[in-house]
Formats: structure tokens, sequence, C-alpha cells
């Protein structure tokens, strides 16, 4: 498992987020403050508060490309 923290900041941030998170065939978390949502779903996300970074947790350990693409939204 690894965690990174990010930021959605916008609806579009969300929205192009959500189409790279799609694409995962593992689990995926985002975790603000007591709240945990799918990070696949966007309207778990838009749920969050996206003032402040939020955690992803990532549930493998096989994830490059993943990071590599989320990389513009790494807080």
């Amino acid at each position: 498992m690894k965690s990174v923290q990010i930021m959605l900041d916008t609806a579009e941030a969300v929205k192009k987020f959500v189409n790279i998170t799609a694409r995962c065939d593992f689990e995926l978390t985002l975790k603000s403050g007591k709240y945990v949502v799918d990070a696949k779903s966007i309207l778990g996300i838009f749920s969050l508060d996206l003032d402040e970074p939020i955690t992803m947790e990532i549930y493998t350990d096989s994830c490059d490309d993943l990071l590599s693409d989320i990389k513009p939204f790494m807080a």
C-alpha cells in the first residue's frame, strides 16, 4: 500500500482525476478527516473538503504508471 497527498481544487481537476483512476483495476481510496471515499467516484470526491490536500491510498505496490499519471494532482 502507498499513500500520497493530492489536491483537487477545481471541478475540471476532479473530472480528470476520476478519468485516470477509473482505469485502475485495484482499490483506491481518498481520506479527508474522518471521511473515506472511493477514488473512482466523482460524487464521493465532491462530498469531501476540497480546500485541503487529500490523502490517497493505493492498495497495490505496482502503481508506477498511476503515480506518473496523477503527478499534476500531487500536493
